[in-house]
């Protein structure tokens, strides 16, 4: 099973670094969007709106790698204080009663939003807007299929921590 943890990592890992590439096309997207407009008085719309897919795409592809990295905001009362059993369970428990709800419904619910959007091949409602919004749909369940898979991956290393400090007992 750990195999299949390190390969799912490995997974989020590599959709992460490549979300965070993005981060850097956000910054000089930006700063031509910025130039452009103030050096030049040259408005682009499409320019403007590929700042906002990347920044999506940014977030949403890397929440499952900051996931595998322990980069997400959590109340941190006692964790980091906590046994490493402890913290197992901690996972554990939140990862199959707050991740796994919360992953799967927004599955559950965006999965006929990108059908329909991608029905119809929806555009931007600008003129010269972006015609691919069926595409920044499509990033919403992959968020979700990701974090669902990280998940599993950290289920597994939880499970594992806990039954090799009960075999140390």
């Amino acid at each position: 099973m750990l195999g299949i943890a390190d390969r799912i990592d490995r997974l989020s890992t590599a959709v992460g670094r490549f979300a965070a590439w993005l981060v850097l096309a956000v910054v000089l997207l930006q700063f031509a969007v910025v130039v452009l407009r103030y050096a030049f008085g040259i408005g682009s719309i499409r320019l403007q709106e590929s700042v906002v897919y990347a920044h999506a795409f940014a977030f949403l592809l890397a929440a499952a790698w900051a996931l595998k990295a322990g980069a997400h905001v959590r109340v941190d009362i006692f964790y980091s204080e906590a046994r490493p059993r402890t913290r197992a369970l901690v996972d554990l428990l939140g990862t199959v009663f707050l991740l796994f709800p919360m992953a799967g419904l927004i599955l559950w619910t965006s999965l006929p939003y990108v059908a329909r959007s991608w029905a119809i091949s929806e555009g931007s409602q600008e003129t010269s807007g972006l015609p691919f919004i069926f595409l920044l749909k499509t990033a919403i369940p992959v968020f979700a299929l990701m974090l669902l898979l990280q998940g599993f991956a950290e289920i597994i290393r939880a499970s594992e921590v806990l039954r090799t400090s009960e075999q140390d007992r």
